[in-house]
């Protein structure tokens, strides 16, 4: 049986679906690009580029934020979608934007150097400096 979990951006303009039970678990990302596009920390999964279907692409935005990775977001409601690095055969995908149930879980907190002053994180899930678990990231 195939895996199949939706989502979309908060108008409904843009959707998406991925199919497959080889999305990754819940990665929280406390790096300061995404703390201020957020206005905190981002929380995403990834799934392999062939296993994920995209409508309203049109109303789809891509924002170059580094010469590795480009950001996805809806150009009507501002929802941050996706995160694509360049040489990459997968796609980011914002944990927030999947419908119920997502059957996702957290794994890892990435860049906790650079996190916000104003809170913890104690959820004891590992914790790196910069990238790390396998997580590939911008300089990794």
């Amino acid at each position: 049986m195939v895996e199949l979990r939706r989502g979309s951006c908060l108008c409904g303009k843009v959707h998406f679906e991925t199919r497959g039970g080889n999305v990754r678990g819940v990665v929280y990302c406390h790096c300061s690009q995404c703390r201020k596009q957020t206005g905190h920390f981002l929380a995403a999964t990834n799934v392999q580029d062939d296993c994920i279907s995209i409508s309203g692409e049109e109303n789809l935005s891509w924002y170059e934020a580094s010469d590795f990775a480009r950001r996805g977001f809806c150009k009507n409601c501002g929802s941050v979608l996706f995160w694509k690095g360049k040489t990459r055969d997968y796609i980011s995908i914002m944990a927030g934007a999947f419908d119920h149930p997502s059957g996702l879980q957290g794994e890892s907190h990435i860049f906790v150097g650079n996190k916000g002053d104003y809170y913890e994180i104690d959820d004891g899930l590992p914790q790196y400096e910069k990238g790390g678990g396998g997580v590939v990231v911008a300089g990794n």
